[in-house]
């Protein structure tokens, strides 16, 4: 599978953003769906989750009441809704996916990865 973030860009604090990650290869039900982030020094975090069915999320504490996931199977995307964005919230983010997992399970480890998508957060 191939996965293509979009959406990133810059926003004033306490904004909004909405990424997107389109994917192709397969049947998008069957992969759950990550959301990681990476800011310049620092290690790659997990930010959300979401199953194949899209009915189990996870979130960061750090996202947490912010940031939504949400997919579209039909369309064949996922998406990451932000708001309330913070000046932590800059970071290169990524979609990832993982097809090893049950219809309503977490994603357990990545497999697919997409490019990633700038997210610039200004004061």
């Amino acid at each position: 599978v191939q996965l293509q973030a979009s959406g990133g860009g810059l926003v004033q604090a306490g904004g909004s953003l909405r990424l997107s990650c389109a994917a192709s290869g397969r049947t998008f039900s069957s992969y759950a769906m990550g959301w990681f982030r990476q800011a310049p020094g620092k290690a790659r975090e997990f930010v959300v989750s979401i199953s194949r069915s899209g009915r189990e999320t996870s979130y960061a504490d750090s996202v947490k009441g912010r940031f939504t996931i949400s997919r579209d199977n039909a369309k064949s995307k996922g998406y990451l809704q932000m708001n309330s964005l913070k000046l932590e919230d800059t970071a290169v983010y990524y979609c990832a996916a993982d097809d090893r997992v049950g219809y309503n399970d977490y994603p357990v480890g990545y497999n697919y990865w997409g490019q990633g998508t700038q997210v610039t957060v200004s004061s």
